[in-house]
């Protein structure tokens, strides 16, 4: 059995939509922006507390020492009158352990005085670039030469720039004297961790596919980075201090826009279209590496004592390309 004719009307075009008016048709080859890990975990890290937030987490915690310490101590007073041999062990027990809690906050608050001592060296170092004062020159060098004093992996440099500081009389040229003499040596170290950082981020962001493991590993990777930029240059940070040097880097990120990374860069990382080649999840883990190294090279600029004057700061695309070359193919 046979249909019959079909008629088309093809005067009554009116209200049929054109080829142009069409929607684009997604590219669901391209990392999203909810896949980039990296962005994510510098947004949560840099997002600014309130006042009242600061009131809130500080008269709770007063207030869970108040209670733990009442509770301590009439358990102490119960045990020592119940049983005074088990009462007077257990309270030399809280003693160590108070003993310990002492030392890690004085070691905090030595971690804290060394980071505000590389703040001020940084500071002083801007000023006297500005000023192009000699004699203030001098002063920062001799501070800096001070301040790395004692360190077996500067006695090469300082020893070179004591013979050639007295033949220098420009300041700005003094001022890059030491920082090539001392500096140039940690900022290859720091490189090396900045480069280690990011292709342990990217490798995981690649071969895992959880989204909440990226968040946590970038933000892990991240701070043992950023710690270990620090101690390179001489700002040993301690538990806290390192979550304070986390959130000035990442501040420092956020307020300039350097965190948001666009197509233009990952070309000239990756080669043009090579992030069409490769799948989402090798996408996002070089996106997210390329962020690692973002945030690596402004710790070097927050925990650098000097700024970069005639030594040339590490370009992310370069760090990105030595730490993932043979990993996702970048390299080629």
């Amino acid at each position: 059995m046979t249909n019959g004719p079909v008629l088309i009307d093809l005067e009554n075009t009116a209200d049929t939509p054109s080829v142009q008016e069409a929607a684009p048709v997604p590219d669901l080859a391209a990392p999203q922006p909810e896949g980039q890990a990296m962005l994510m975990a510098s947004r949560l890290a840099a997002r600014p507390t309130s006042r009242l937030a600061r009131w809130f987490w500080s008269l709770l915690g007063l207030l869970l020492g108040a209670v733990v310490s009442v509770a301590a101590w009439d358990f102490l007073t119960s045990l020592v009158t119940r049983s005074p041999i088990l009462g007077w062990v257990v309270t030399g027990l809280l003693g160590l352990f108070l003993l310990v809690v002492l030392v890690i906050v004085l070691r905090e608050l030595a971690g804290f005085a060394r980071l505000r001592r590389v703040d001020s060296l940084r500071k002083s170092a801007e000023a006297a670039f500005a000023s192009g004062e000699t004699k203030q020159a001098r002063d920062v060098v001799e501070t800096l030469d001070r301040f790395y004093r004692g360190r077996p992996d500067t006695e090469w440099g300082r020893a070179r720039l004591a013979e050639r500081k007295g033949e220098v009389m420009d300041g700005d040229a003094l001022l890059s004297l030491a920082e090539v003499e001392l500096l140039s040596p940690l900022d290859k170290a720091a490189t090396v961790e900045i480069e280690s950082a990011a292709r342990q981020v990217a490798t995981i962001t690649a071969l895992v596919p959880l989204a909440l493991v990226d968040v946590v590993t970038a933000l892990g990777a991240n701070i043992r980075m950023i710690r270990r930029i620090a101690e390179i240059y001489g700002g040993r940070a301690g538990t806290l201090g390192s979550w304070r040097l986390l959130r000035a880097v990442m501040t420092h990120l956020v307020a300039t826009g350097a965190v948001a990374i666009g197509d233009d860069m990952l070309g000239s990382l990756a080669g043009g279209g090579v992030l069409s080649k490769l799948s989402r999840r090798f996408g996002e883990g070089l996106v997210n590496g390329a962020l690692t190294a973002r945030v690596g090279v402004a710790a070097m600029d927050v925990c650098r004592p000097m700024p970069f004057m005639r030594a040339k700061r590490p370009s992310v695309s370069g760090l990105v390309k030595r730490a993932l070359t043979g990993l996702f193919g970048s390299g080629s």
